[in-house]
């Protein structure tokens, strides 16, 4: 059985692993850009796995931002997974060793969880290991050879595949802010306050890694305040 599940989080993780892998494409461009070498743009997507996570990452070493920040910003940007994790650990056996969802919850991402939890009421940590070793090498070599294209690519090609980051952006954010008037409210908001704060005295002067912990919070927070998630809707999600 262990073997059955792994073997099927594999064949599931493939098509996951290769989107992955032109998306850290990207994030490896943007990456090189900060100054990582491809070594290191290999070990942080290794321990980052979220593109929004990375690309806050990146942002942050380039406009020189402390440790503190650095972690404080990828801590809030991803703390989706926190909520994630839980959701999937309690589909485990209730036997299931700690350390299995501990493994289970670093490799969590996006598309991993919602593969996971299609598979039923009970999951085995095993298809989540299949998964990721599919998805999370090419995730990492794809961040890593992003940066190698982006030290001997021309600088014109450079920048114009650094352009397909945001892209891939836009294509996330614009089909739910056209279903949603709150998630489109908020992207805006975050738009305009994020320029607005690049240019207020005193605020403009802390730093990039600093001001996006504090729109994140901020914005966040007073959405779910004045729009809270429907119990109906969460009902649909279960």
């Amino acid at each position: 059985m262990t073997k059955k599940e792994f073997l099927a989080g594999i064949k599931d993780g493939i098509p996951i692993g290769l989107g992955y892998f032109a998306v850290a494409f990207s994030l490896g461009i943007f990456a090189k850009s900060a100054g990582l070498s491809p070594l290191q743009g290999l070990v942080a997507s290794f321990l980052n796995h979220a593109s929004a996570g990375e690309y806050a990452l990146s942002s942050a070493i380039h406009s020189k931002a402390t440790y503190i920040e650095i972690a404080i910003a990828t801590l809030v940007i991803n703390a989706r997974y926190f909520l994630m994790s839980c959701a999937l650990g309690q589909r485990f056996d209730p036997k299931t060793p700690f350390i299995h969802r501990l493994l289970v919850g670093f490799g969590i991402t996006d598309e991993i969880f919602g593969i996971a939890i299609a598979r039923g009421k009970t999951v085995s940590p095993f298809y989540n290991y299949g998964a990721f070793f599919i998805a999370v090498p090419l995730w990492s070599t794809g961040t890593a050879l992003g940066i190698i294209a982006g030290s001997i690519l021309p600088a014109n090609i450079v920048s114009a595949l650094s352009v397909a980051l945001y892209g891939m952006f836009i294509a996330i954010i614009i089909p739910p802010c056209r279903k949603n008037f709150a998630l489109a409210a908020c992207v805006i908001s975050s738009f305009a306050m994020s320029y607005a704060f690049s240019v207020l005295p005193h605020i403009k002067d802390l730093s990039g890694g600093t001001r996006t912990i504090i729109l994140t919070v901020v914005i966040s927070s007073i959405v779910a305040f004045i729009k809270p998630i429907p119990e109906e809707d969460k009902e649909e999600d279960k």
